[in-house]
């Protein structure tokens, strides 16, 4: 292989996996998304009537939607998290003192999303 085709091949690759940024909607439509799936699965559980426990074939949708509900819950508050880590890291002036901050807005957003 000559150095002038490697020299293309490799602009070719650096092109090709260039970092692609997203769109600026995507945080606020998978937070949408998020939020709805909770939702679904607290309605979902509301609506389940405790005397169905004693049949454990009615057990598959609640524990379905405890399932989803937790899993939607937990990236929705790593989410939010992730979009204020700048603010917090800003604010911090050690290491210790951001991952502090880190755990209490966390601990924030669940208790918020635990309403």
């Amino acid at each position: 292989m000559s150095e002038a085709a490697a020299t293309d091949f490799e602009a070719l690759l650096r092109r090709a996996l260039a970092p692609v940024d997203p769109p600026d909607e995507l945080a606020g439509r998978v937070e949408e998304t998020l939020t709805s799936i909770t939702e679904m699965a607290a309605d979902e559980l509301e609506a389940w009537e405790i005397g169905a426990m004693r049949d454990p074939r009615n057990w598959v949708r609640p524990a379905a939607a405890v399932l989803a509900g937790t899993t939607a819950g937990v990236a929705l508050v790593a989410l939010r998290t992730k979009q204020r880590s700048k603010q917090r890291r800003r604010a911090s002036n050690n290491v210790l003192e951001l991952a502090e901050r880190t755990v209490h807005d966390a601990m924030h957003e669940a208790r918020r999303l635990w309403r």
